[in-house]
C-alpha cells in the first residue's frame, strides 16, 4: 500500500548525510553536495540536513553508495519518515526476492510466473521506532483496494488499453491521495519543513501520464516493498493487479529509455557487427547534438578504443539536450525574496520541464541488450581493452532472468607476469591466457543498504588508481537516475607486471554487485559461493538488523570475509580469516592500503595450499539458477560442429606443434616445396626449357601428392559445416573454431615461450662469458629448434582456410576428381565469408607465396555474388610490430590479429562495405583493407630479408589505391629501413605507370600537440624521402631528384602524427584517448583522399594481384611487370579504333564509288580536296564525338587518358590519309579518262557508224528477219570488216614480254646468261624470303672474307648452318628490298599510261644498291647467285601486278578490244532493225545494253562493300583488334597443318595474313554464308532497279513538261544516274524521231526488268571481276597495322596501329627461337627457349651487331632493335608452338639445316600437347587479356 508518511528529524543527531554514490561531485567519505534536506529519487525518502544547498532539486536523494547512482526505474510517490540516525533502505527493479522472501504468504515466483513486481506500499516509522521488518505490520491500506479502476483492470486484463487506463487511474488517484495527506502532515511543521512540503507537493503533482526515462519513478523502494503484506486476505486480487501494473511500469520505463536512445526496435531486431563494420560518416569525437546519436556514437567510439566513451556529452544549445544546464537567472522583488518557498517552487517548475540526463551505464547496458551475440562479444572485448569492468551477471530488462554472458568473454585474453623469488633471484613468468580459462582468485564487493561511501571508487583504488575500471559517482556524466544497472554484477581483473611494486603478485578478479545486496539475493548468493574473499560495505553492524543477520551467517562460514563499516571506527581480525574494518574518520588512501594489505595477507595465507579456491569463468555455466548465453541453440550447434574438429585435433594428445603437419599436409612441406620450385622457374640457367619442363613436372607431382593427402576428415567436417550450417550458426561455428584452436595452442605456446626464455638466458650467459665451446653452439641449435617449434605451434582459422586453398589449387591444377572433398565449392564458401567481413589470406607469409589460382577463384565468386563492385584498396606497410593491425582495428573496427607473439604472417584482405549514407560522397562500394606482415620481421632475418621486404612492399604498394606507411617511434635507423623500402616500391610503381597515393602515419610520438616539433619532424622526413628517392633512382635506373618526382606528395597534408597507444604501462594501462583521436584524423584523411578516387573493380583487383606477383617473381620487376588491366583497356581501345576507322573507310568507299561513276560518266573532271573533306565532315564529326564520349564516359576513363591525345591524332591522320588516297585514286581515273579522250571521241563515231551499218544491213536482210541463224551468220561475216575499216588508222596496244625484259635487265647489270638461266631453272628464287638457310650464298674466297668468319663458318658449315642472327639479317634485307622495290613499281601509272621496262630497271637498280649497302656493313660477301635470285624474286613478286595493270590499260585503250566487246550489242540492234522496230524500241535496247554492264559492275561494287562491312562486324577474326586476327591466323594454320604456310607466316606474317583474309572471305561468300551474300546481291539489284526507274520517270517527266527531245531526255537520264552507274556517252542524233517518251520509258523498263532478273541469278564469281573486292577492302583495313618482328623469336608485334610510338612493340604469342631457325651460338643445336622465358632467366645472348653479350634480363641494352620491344615473362604458357615444334620437328630440321639435339632437345612433355590443346592455349591467352 502506498501512503505518505510523516518524517521527523532528530535535531541533535542530524548530520550531513551524503547521498548515494551516483551523485556527481561526492567525495569518498565526505558528505555529498546534495546531502541537505531533500528527496531520495530511489526510495522516495527525504532526509533533513542542517542546511539546504543552493543546487537542491525536486529529486533530493540519498543515493546508493555503490557506483555513480543507485536508482532503478522507480516511481517516486512520497517521502517516508525515518527514525533519527537511520539510513533509509533501497530496493532495485531487478530484485525478485527482496520483499517476497520476507512474507511467508508470498514465496519466490516459480518458473513461468510473470516477472512483474507488485506495486509496493510504504510503512510509517514513528520517532524512535526501528525500521519495519515485515509488511504485515503496515497499518495503511493500499489505494488499490478501493475504486472502480482496479476492478476494470481485473476484468479487462487482456487488453492493452485497459491496462494503460488502469495505470493512469492508479497514478491519478495515488497522487491525489498522497498530495492531500502530505499537505495535512506538513501543515503543522516549522518553516524549514514547510519548504520540504512545498517541494514534495510539486514532485507529487508532476506529469500524471506514463513516466518517461529520466523521471524518478520508484516502484521498488524498500519501504514500499515492506507493505506488501497488506495485499493478503481480502486484498489478494488487488495485490496481483499491483504486481502486474508494477511490471508494466518497469517495462515502460525501459522502453522509454530505449526510445530516447532510438533503440526500441533493436530490442528484438538486434544490432549486429555488419551494421557497425561499414564505412560511415565520421562520428563526433567530443559530443553529440541529439540523443538519437548517442548509441551510435558510443559503439563507434568504443570500437576506436576511446575509453572516454562512457561519457558522451550533449551539446548544451541543442533542443533535446538534457545534460547539465547553466544556472538560470530569475528576476524577483525583495518581497518575493522573502518568500523562499515560492522561489524554490519556481525552480522546481523549471526542473519539471527538463528530462534527467541518461546515465552512462544505462547507455552501455541499453546498447548491450540491443546487440546480437557477436556485437556483444565485440563490445565486451573492446571494453576489456579499455580496462573497464565487464558485465558478469546481467538481469534481463524484460524477464528479469539472470544471465551470465560467457560468450562475450571468449575472445578476451589477458597477459600478466608473475614474479617469484628463488635462490635469492627474481624469476618472472609470463602468462597469456584466454580469460575464460584463467584460474584466479575472485574478490567480490557487496553493499548492504544505502551508504555514503562509494564502493566502486574504493575498488578502483585496488585495481588501478589512475583509471576508473568501475564507474562511480565521481565519473563524468554520473546522474541520480539509473535504470538498467541495479542487480548487474561487473568483473575486472588486476594483472601484475612482474615488478616489485605490483599491488598483488598474481592475477585477481574483482567483482562488483551493483545495488543493495539485500535486494539481489540470487546474484549475491552466487558471488558469495564463487568468491574467495567477500567484502561487504555496511553502515553499521550494530544498527541494521537485516545486514547484521546476513553478516553473522557469513562469519560462520569458512570463507574469508572483510566487513567495511562506514559509521564505525573499530578494526577487528579473527583467527579464521574474518576482518572488520571501520571507515569512520579514515581517508581514502589509508582505507585502500589497508584493504590491499588484508587481501594480500588472506591470499598469501593459503599460497601453495590445495585448499586455496580458484575462480574460472567457464565454471559459472554449471550453475543451474542462472541462464548462460551460450545455451542459445544456434551457438550450441556452432559449438558442436567446432568441437568435432577440435576433438580430432586433441586426439592422442598430439603436440600442438605437430598439428599442422598431421592435419594440414597440403600447406606444410609440400606447399613450401612447391613455392620454392615455382620461384626457381623464374631464375633458370642452362637448358632452360628442359629444366623448366622438369620443374613443371615436379610441381605437378607435388600437386598430385597434395590431392592424395587432401581427404582428411577434419577438412571434410570443416567444409561440410560451412556448406550446411545456416548463416548465424556458421558465424558461431567459425568463432568457436577460432576460440577453441586458440585455447588449444595457448597452453603449449606458453610452455614453448617459457622454454625459449630459459634457453635464451643460457645462451646469453654463455655469450657473456665469451664461451666459444661446443656447448654454446649446441645451446644455440636448441634455441633454433625451439624457435621453429614456436612457429609451428602458431595455429588458427587462417591455416584451415590456407589448407582449403591448397586443396583447391591442387585439384584445379591436376583436374583430379576427389570422392571425399567437393573442392570445386571451396571458393564459393570462402567468398561468402569474405563478403560477411572475414579476413582472407592474400599472401602466405610462411611460404612467402601468393596462391594465385585460389585467390582468383575466390575473388571470381565474390564478383558473382556482388556483381563486380568497385573497391578502394587501402594497404598498410610498416616494420614488424609497429602497430599496423592495431591501427586498422581501431580505425575500422576490424579484427586482424595484433598480439606481439603472433603478428600477422603475410598479407590479409578484408572487405568493408560503404554505407548508403557515404555512397553519395564516395565513388566505390567497398573499401578493401590489406594488412601485411611486418617488414624486418625477426623470423625472416637472414640473406632473404631485404628481398622479402622489397617484394612485400612492392606488392602492397602496387595493390593499394592508397598506402598507409606506418612508422613507429622516432628512431632514425628504423625510419631509414622503412623509407628505403617504401621509396623503392613507389619508384617501381612510377616506372610501370601505376600511381597510388600515400599517407605516412608516425606512431608513438611523445608530443603530438607540439606544432613546432612536428614541423621539424616533417622537414626531416622530407629530407629522408628525397635522399632515399635519389638512391632508389640509381638502383632502378630512373630519373628522380626528390620524392615528389616519384609520387604526388605533400608533406604538410600526407604526414600524420599519432600518440602512443597506451596511457601508462601495460598490462593495466588503458588505451590513450589521444591515440583514438589521432587515428580518427588519419581515417578522415583517408576518406578525403578516397573521395577523389573511383577505386577499381574487384575483377581488376584480381588481375592486379596476378600482374604484380608475376612480376615480383622476377628480379627485374619494372621490366617484368605486365599491366594486364592496362593492356586489356588498350586492346578494347584498339577494337574501338578499328570500328572508328572502318566507319571512316566505308564512308570514303561510298564517296569514292559515287565520284568514280561521275568521272566515268563525264560529269566530273576535277576532284577538290576540300570537297572530299566536306563530304566526309559529318561522318568525321560523328566519329570524333563518339571518341570523346568513349574517353570521357568509359569506366576506365582514368587509364584511357594517357592515350586520348595520341588516338585523336591517329584518327585525324587516318581521315586525312583516306581523303588523300581517294583523291589520288580519282585523279588517276581522271587522268586515265583524259588519256582515253581521243578514243572516247572515236567511240561515238564508231557507234554512229556501226548503227548506220547495222541499219543498212537490216534493210537488205529484212525478209529474213525470222531466220535467226541466217541473221547471225550474215552479221558475223560483215562484223570483222566493219572493225577493220573503223580501226584502220589506229595502232593497237601491244602485249608486254616481261621475261625478255627481265633477262635484258639482268644482263645489263653484268650477270652471265648461264648464271641467270641456272637461277631461273632452280626456281629457288620464288621462295627466297622463306628459305631456312642462306649459308649456300656465302662466298668462301676473296680478300674481304676475314679469318675469324672463315673459322666460324667452317666450324659448322658441314651442318649447313649459318649464324641465326645473320640469317635474320639477310632475310630482313630480302624483305626490305622486295617491299621498297614493289612499292616503287606499283606507284607507276601502268593502268593509265601503260607499261615500260624503265619501271623494272628502276626496281632492279634499287635492289642492287640495297645489296651493296648491306655487304658494306658485313664481314663477309654474298655470291652473285644471291643478287640474281633476289632480283628474280622481286620481278616474280611484281609480275602479276604488272600484267594485271597492263591488261586494264589495254582494255581501256585498245579500240579493237572495245569494238569486239560491242558485237553482241549491235547484233541485237541489227536484229531489231530487221524486225522493223521503231526508233524508240531500238534506242531502248541500246540503253538497256549500256545499263546491263554498268549495273552488274555497280551491283558487284556495292555488294563487295556490303560484304566487307558484314564480315568486319560479324566475323570474329575481323571485328576485333590485331591480336584477335593473329589468333585466328594461327588457329587456321593449325587446322590445316601445312608446313609451308607456317613458314610463310613465320617469315612474312603479312603475306600469310592477307592470304588468310582472302581465304576466309572466299569461304564466307561461297561456302558458309552464300545465302547471305546472294541476299545482299539481290538487295543491291533491287536498289539499282529502283534508281533506274526513278531516272526514267524523272527524265520522261521533264521532257514532257518542257517539250524536249531525245537529247534532253538522255542528258537528264544520265544526270540522275551519275552517282549510281557508269553510263557511256551515247549519240542520239539517229533517234531524233522519237516523240512518245512514255513508250520509250516503258520499253526500257521492260528491257531492264529482264536484265535485273538475269542479274538476280548472277553468279557470285562475278564479284572477282569487280573493281572493288571484299577481300581487298578488308586487307586494306586489317593489315594497316604494325608488322615489326621480335628480335629474338620473330613473333610479330600485334599492335593495331601501324606507328604506335612511343608505345613499345609487344606480342602475346611469342615462340621458341627454333621456329624462326634460332640456334645456340657456334652450334647447329636448335634453341627451343621462349624469349619470354629467357628474359626471366640467368642466361645471356650474343648480339652480332655489337659483337657483345648481354643478359636476357637486360636485353633492352643491346641496341635500338631490342629497346623498342617489351617482352614480359609468361612461363612459356603458350602450348601452341610446343605442339608445332614437336609436330614438325623433322621439317624444321630440313628447312633450317639444324638439329633438335643436345641443348636443343625437345622436352618429352611437349609431345603430350594435342592440336586441340594448342588451339585452346591461343584462346586462353587472348581471353586473359580481353576479359581483364
Amino acid at each position: 500500500m502506498i501512503s505518505p508518511v510523516k518524517k521527523t528529524v532528530d535535531a541533535e543527531k542530524s548530520k550531513d548525510i551524503t547521498t548515494a554514490e551516483g551523485h556527481p561531485g561526492t567525495s569518498f567519505l565526505e558528505p555529498s553536495p546534495s546531502s541537505g534536506k531533500g528527496s531520495d529519487s530511489s526510495t522516495g525518502q527525504t532526509v533533513e540536513s542542517k542546511e539546504v544547498p543552493s543546487d537542491s532539486s525536486s529529486n533530493m536523494v540519498k543515493e546508493e553508495a555503490d557506483t555513480e547512482t543507485n536508482t532503478s526505474p522507480t516511481l517516486q510517490i512520497a517521502p517516508t519518515e525515518t527514525k533519527e540516525g537511520h539510513k533509509p533502505q533501497e530496493n532495485t527493479a531487478e530484485t525478485e526476492s527482496g520483499s517476497r522472501n520476507k512474507d511467508p504468504d508470498h514465496p519466490e515466483k516459480s518458473d513461468g510466473e510473470p516477472d512483474f513486481k507488485p506495486l509496493p506500499a510504504s510503512g510509517t516509522n514513528k520517532k524512535g521506532d526501528e525500521p519495519q521488518e515485515s509488511t504485515a505490520e503496515t497499518e495503511q491500506r493500499d489505494p488499490l483496494d478501493e475504486g472502480s479502476d482496479v476492478h476494470r483492470l481485473q476484468t479487462d486484463d487482456s487488453t492493452t488499453v485497459a491496462e494503460e487506463e488502469s495505470v493512469k487511474s492508479l497514478e491519478q488517484s495515488t497522487y491525489k491521495k498522497q498530495g492531500d495527506e502530505l499537505k495535512e502532515s506538513t501543515a503543522k511543521k516549522e518553516q524549514k519543513n514547510d519548504l520540504v512540503k512545498k517541494h514534495t507537493d510539486v514532485v507529487l503533482s508532476k506529469n500524471e501520464d506514463t513516466p518517461t526515462a529520466g523521471e524518478n519513478i520508484n516502484l521498488n523502494s524498500k519501504e514500499n516493498v515492506t507493505s506488501e503484506g497488506n495485499m493478503s486476505g481480502n486484498n489478494e486480487n488487488s495485490g496481483k493487479i499491483s504486481e502486474e501494473i508494477c511490471g508494466k511500469l518497469c517495462q515502460r520505463e525501459t522502453e522509454a529509455l530505449l526510445d530516447r536512445l532510438h533503440l526500441k526496435e533493436k530490442l528484438q531486431d538486434k544490432l549486429s557487427p555488419t551494421e557497425l563494420l561499414q564505412i560511415q560518416p565520421t562520428v563526433k569525437q567530443h559530443h553529440v547534438t541529439s540523443e538519437k546519436d548517442v548509441a551510435h556514437t558510443f559503439l563507434h567510439r568504443l570500437m576506436m578504443l576511446d575509453y572516454r566513451v562512457r561519457y558522451i556529452p550533449l551539446r548544451p544549445d541543442s533542443a533535446d539536450v538534457t545534460g547539465p544546464k547553466p544556472v538560470q537567472m530569475t528576476d524577483i522583488t525583495d518581497n518575493e525574496f522573502n518568500n523562499l518557498v515560492a522561489l524554490l517552487n519556481t525552480g522546481v517548475e523549471r526542473e519539471q520541464k527538463e528530462q534527467t540526463p541518461i546515465h552512462p551505464l544505462d547507455i552501455q547496458m541499453a546498447v548491450f541488450h540491443c546487440s546480437d551475440s557477436f556485437l556483444k562479444q565485440m563490445m565486451i572485448t573492446k571494453l576489456s581493452q579499455c580496462q573497464y569492468a565487464l558485465p558478469f551477471l546481467v538481469p534481463d530488462p524484460v524477464t528479469k532472468e539472470i544471465e551470465f554472458p560467457l560468450w562475450t568473454f571468449r575472445q578476451i585474453t589477458k597477459s600478466w607476469k608473475v614474479m617469484q623469488t628463488k635462490d635469492d633471484s627474481n624469476i618472472v613468468t609470463m602468462k597469456n591466457i584466454p580469460i575464460y580459462k584463467a584460474e584466479t582468485s575472485l574478490v567480490s564487493f557487496f553493499r548492504l543498504g544505502s551508504l555514503s561511501v562509494s564502493k566502486s571508487q574504493l575498488m578502483n583504488t585496488l585495481i588501478n588508481d589512475r583509471h576508473n575500471a568501475f564507474f562511480n559517482r565521481n565519473c563524468p556524466g554520473s546522474t541520480k537516475s539509473r535504470h538498467l544497472m541495479d542487480g548487474v554484477a561487473e568483473i575486472a581483473w588486476y594483472c601484475p607486471a612482474g615488478k616489485p611494486n605490483d599491488t598483488f603478485n598474481d592475477c585477481i578478479a574483482f567483482c562488483n554487485l551493483h545495488g543493495d545486496a539485500l535486494l539481489t539475493k540470487k546474484q549475491r548468493d552466487i558471488l558469495i559461493e564463487k568468491s574467495f574473499i567477500n567484502i561487504f560495505l555496511v553502515t553499521s553492524l550494530q544498527k541494521n538488523t537485516e545486514s547484521r543477520s546476513l553478516i553473522s551467517s557469513l562469519f560462520a562460514s569458512q570463507k574469508p570475509l572483510i566487513c567495511l563499516t562506514v559509521d564505525d571506527s573499530c578494526d577487528i581480525k579473527t583467527k579464521n580469516g574474518k576482518y572488520i574494518l571501520g571507515l569512520k574518520d579514515r581517508n581514502q588512501p589509508d582505507v585502500s592500503e589497508q584493504l590491499k594489505k588484508i587481501i594480500r595477507e588472506v591470499l598469501s595465507s593459503l599460497d601453495g595450499s590445495s585448499l586455496k579456491p580458484s575462480f574460472q569463468l567457464e565454471t559459472m555455466a554449471e550453475l543451474s539458477e542462472i541462464k548462460v548465453d551460450e545455451t542459445d541453440p544456434a551457438c550450441q550447434r556452432g559449438k558442436s560442429a567446432a568441437m568435432k574438429i577440435t576433438d580430432l585435433l586433441k586426439k592422442d594428445n598430439m603436440d600442438v606443434s605437430k598439428i599442422k603437419d598431421e592435419f594440414f599436409p597440403c600447406q606444410g612441406k609440400l606447399w613450401h616445396q612447391w613455392s620454392k620450385i615455382h620461384k626457381e622457374l623464374f631464375h633458370l640457367r642452362g637448358d632452360i626449357e628442359m629444366e623448366k619442363s622438369q620443374k613443371q613436372q615436379e610441381l605437378m607431382n607435388i600437386r598430385q601428392e597434395q590431392c592424395a593427402a587432401s581427404c582428411s576428415k577434419l577438412m571434410q567436417l570443416f567444409t561440410g559445416s560451412l556448406s550446411l550450417l545456416p548463416p548465424t550458426d556458421r558465424e558461431y561455428f567459425l568463432k568457436w573454431i577460432q576460440i577453441l584452436t586458440d585455447a588449444l595452442s595457448t597452453d603449449d605456446l606458453s610452455l614453448i615461450l617459457k622454454s625459449y626464455d630459459e634457453k635464451w638466458s643460457e645462451v646469453l650467459a654463455l655469450k657473456n662469458k665469451h664461451d666459444k665451446s661446443d656447448l654454446l653452439l649446441r645451446k644455440q641449435a636448441e634455441l633454433d629448434d625451439i624457435s621453429k617449434k614456436l612457429q609451428s605451434a602458431s595455429f588458427g582459422l587462417e591455416h584451415i582456410f590456407r589448407e582449403m586453398g591448397q586443396i583447391y589449387e591442387a585439384h584445379e591444377t591436376t583436374q583430379r576428381l576427389s570422392r571425399h572433398t567437393d573442392w570445386s565449392k571451396y571458393p564459393e564458401l570462402a567468398a561468402q565469408l569474405m563478403i560477411s567481413g572475414h579476413p582472407m589470406e592474400l599472401m602466405d607469409g610462411d611460404a612467402g607465396h601468393v596462391p594465385l589460382t585460389w585467390i582468383s577463384s575466390l575473388l571470381e565468386e565474390v564478383i558473382k555474388k556482388l556483381g563486380d563492385p568497385r573497391v578502394f584498396v587501402l594497404s598498410v606497410l610498416g616494420l614488424q610490430s609497429s602497430g599496423k593491425s592495431t591501427m586498422l582495428n581501431t580505425m575500422f573496427g576490424l579484427q586482424f590479429a595484433v598480439s606481439a607473439g603472433r603478428c600477422t604472417k603475410g598479407a590479409f584482405m578484408q572487405l568493408l562495405k560503404v554505407s548508403e549514407e557515404m555512397k553519395k560522397d564516395l565513388k566505390f562500394d567497398y573499401v578493401l583493407v590489406v594488412d601485411t606482415e611486418g617488414l624486418r620481421a625477426l623470423e625472416l632475418e637472414g640473406n632473404n630479408t631485404l628481398h622479402h621486404d622489397n617484394e612485400l612492399a612492392t606488392f602492397v604498394v602496387g595493390l593499394g589505391n592508397l598506402t598507409l606507411i606506418n612508422i613507429f617511434g622516432e628512431n632514425p635507423s628504423d625510419m631509414q629501413d622503412i623509407l628505403q623500402i617504401v621509396v623503392q616500391a613507389f619508384m617501381r610503381m612510377k616506372e610501370v605507370k601505376l600511381s597510388p597515393s600515400c599517407v605516412f602515419v608516425h606512431q608513438n610520438v611523445t608530443d603530438v600537440a607540439a606544432a613546432e616539433r612536428n614541423m621539424d619532424g616533417k622537414r626531416r622526413l622530407q629530407e629522408k624521402l628525397d635522399q632515399m628517392a635519389k638512391l632508389a633512382a640509381k638502383e632502378e635506373v630512373c630519373n628522380a631528384e626528390c620524392f615528389s618526382d616519384v609520387i604526388e606528395f605533400d608533406v604538410q597534408k600526407d604526414v600524420k602524427y599519432c600518440a602512443q597507444l597506451w596511457e601508462g604501462s601495460p598490462p593495466m594501462a588503458p588505451p590513450n584517448p589521444g591515440y583514438s583521436e589521432s587515428i580518427q584524423e588519419v581515417k578522415n584523411t583517408i576518406l578525403s583522399k578516397a573521395s577523389k578516387s573511383a577505386g577499381i573493380t574487384l575483377s581488376q583487383f584480381k588481375i592486379k594481384i596476378h600482374d604484380l606477383w608475376t612480376a615480383l617473381l622476377n628480379e627485374s620487376f619494372v621490366f617484368s611487370f605486365k599491366n594486364t588491366l592496362e593492356i586489356a583497356v588498350y586492346r578494347k581501345l584498339e577494337v574501338q579504333y578499328g570500328n572508328w576507322t572502318w566507319t571512316l573507310r566505308s564512308n570514303m568507299l561510298t564517296i569514292e564509288n559515287q565520284l568514280h561513276n561521275r568521272i566515268e560518266n563525264g560529269q566530273l573532271e576535277m576532284v577538290q580536296l576540300s570537297y572530299l573533306i566536306e563530304e566526309t565532315s559529318q561522318t568525321y564529326r560523328e566519329i570524333t564525338e563518339a571518341m570523346t564520349k568513349y574517353f570521357e564516359d568509359d569506366k576506365e576513363k582514368e587509364m584511357l587518358t594517357q592515350w586520348r591525345g595520341r588516338f585523336e591524332i591517329k584518327i585525324k591522320e587516318f581521315h586525312d590519309e583516306q581523303v588523300k588516297r581517294v583523291k589520288r585514286k580519282l585523279d588517276e581515273v581522271i587522268q586515265q579518262k583524259k588519256a582515253c579522250r581521243k578514243l572516247d571521241d572515236k567511240k561515238s563515231e564508231f557507234e554512229n557508224k556501226l548503227l548506220q551499218k547495222s541499219k543498212e544491213l537490216a534493210q537488205q536482210l529484212k525478209d529474213k528477219a525470222k531466220d535467226e541463224d541466217e541473221l547471225q551468220r550474215q552479221f558475223s561475216s560483215v562484223w570483222s570488216g566493219w572493225v577493220t575499216d573503223l580501226t584502220a588508222d589506229i595502232k593497237p596496244v601491244e602485249d608486254i614480254n616481261l621475261k625478255e625484259d627481265q633477262l635484258t635487265i639482268l644482263q645489263e647489270l653484268g650477270f652471265e646468261p648461264a648464271l641467270i638461266d641456272e637461277c631461273k631453272t632452280s626456281g629457288r628464287y620464288m621462295k627466297l624470303s622463306e628459305l631456312g638457310d642462306y649459308s649456300d650464298y656465302i662466298m668462301t674466297t676473296g680478300q674481304k672474307y676475314l679469318r675469324q668468319v672463315v673459322d666460324a663458318y667452317q666450324k659448322y658449315k658441314s651442318s649447313g648452318v649459318f649464324a641465326y642472327e645473320e640469317q635474320q639479317q639477310i632475310r630482313s634485307l630480302i624483305d626490305k628490298a622486295e617491299k621498297e622495290s614493289l612499292d616503287a613499281i606499283q606507284s607507276k601509272p601502268v593502268a593509265t599510261r601503260g607499261y615500260t621496262s624503265t619501271y623494272l630497271i628502276q626496281g632492279a637498280n634499287h635492289v642492287t644498291e640495297e645489296v651493296q649497302k648491306f655487304l658494306s656493313e658485313r664481314k663477309y660477301t654474298l655470291k652473285k647467285e644471291f643478287t640474281v635470285d633476289l632480283l628474280l624474286y622481286v620481278f616474280y613478286r611484281a609480275e602479276s601486278w604488272l600484267l594485271e595493270s597492263h591488261k586494264k590499260f589495254k582494255v581501256i585503250n585498245d579500240a579493237i578490244i572495245y569494238l569486239d566487246g560491242k558485237k553482241t550489242q549491235y547484233y541485237r540492234v541489227f536484229r531489231s532493225f530487221c524486225k522493223e522496230n521503231s526508233s524508240a524500241v531500238v534506242f531502248g535496247e541500246l540503253i538497256c545494253e549500256k545499263l546491263k554492264a554498268s549495273s552488274i559492275e555497280a551491283v558487284c561494287n556495292k555488294t563487295a562493300i556490303d560484304l566487307a562491312g558484314k564480315m568486319r562486324c560479324n566475323f570474329s577474326a575481323f571485328n576485333g583488334n590485331r591480336l584477335e586476327l593473329d589468333k585466328h591466323v594461327l588457329k587456321s594454320l593449325a587446322e590445316k597443318e601445312d608446313f609451308n604456310e607456317f613458314i610463310t607466316y613465320i617469315t612474312n606474317p603479312r603475306r600469310q595474313t592477307e592470304a588468310f583474309i582472302e581465304a576466309e572471305v572466299k569461304k564466307y561468300i561461297f561456302t558458309s554464308h552464300t545465302d547471305e551474300a546472294v541476299s545482299m546481291l539481290q538487295k543491291n539489284v533491287d536498289d539499282i532497279k529502283t534508281s533506274v526507274c526513278k531516272a526514267l520517270f524523272t527524265a520522261t517527266q521533264k521532257v514532257q513538261t518542257q517539250e524536249g527531245d531525245t537529247d534532253m531526255w538522255l542528258k537528264e537520264f544520265s544526270i540522275v544516274l551519275k552517282d549510281e552507274l557508269t553510263f557511256d556517252a551515247m549519240c542520239s542524233e539517229n533517234f531524233n524521231d522519237i516523240n512518245d517518251f512514255e513508250f520509250l520509258k516503258e520499253e526500257i523498263k521492260k528491257g531492264f526488268s529482264s536484265i535485273t532478273e538475269e542479274m538476280s541469278s548472277l553468279s557470285l564469281d562475278k564479284l572477282k571481276e569487280s573493281r572493288l573486292k571484299p577481300d581487298k577492302i578488308l586487307t586494306d583495313q586489317l593489315c594497316k597495322c604494325c608488322w615489326v618482328k621480335c628480335p629474338f623469336c620473330a613473333a610479330v608485334c600485334t599492335n593495331t596501329i601501324e606507328d604506335h610510338s612511343p608505345d613499345d612493340h609487344s606480342a602475346l604469342f611469342h615462340q621458341p627461337r627454333a621456329v624462326a631457325g634460332g640456334t645456340w651460338k657456334d652450334t647447329n643445336d636448335f634453341s627451343i627457349n621462349f624469349c619470354t622465358t629467357n628474359v626471366a632467366s640467368e642466361i645471356s645472348f650474343y648480339n652480332y651487331e655489337s659483337a657483345k653479350s648481354f643478359p636476357y634480363k637486360k636485353y633492352r641494352d643491346a641496341g635500338p632493335r631490342y629497346k623498342t620491344w617489351r617482352i614480359t615473362p609468361d612461363e612459356s604458357k603458350l602450348a601452341y608452338w610446343k605442339w608445332f615444334v614437336f609436330k614438325f620437328q623433322k621439317q624444321l630440321e630440313e628447312h633450317y639445316k639444324a638439329k633438335f639435339h643436345r641443348k636443343g632437345e625437345i622436352p618429352s612433355d611437349w609431345g603430350k600437347v594435342s592440336k586441340s590443346d594448342a588451339i585452346k592455349s591461343l584462346n586462353e591467352m587472348s581471353q586473359a587479356i580481353t576479359k581483364a
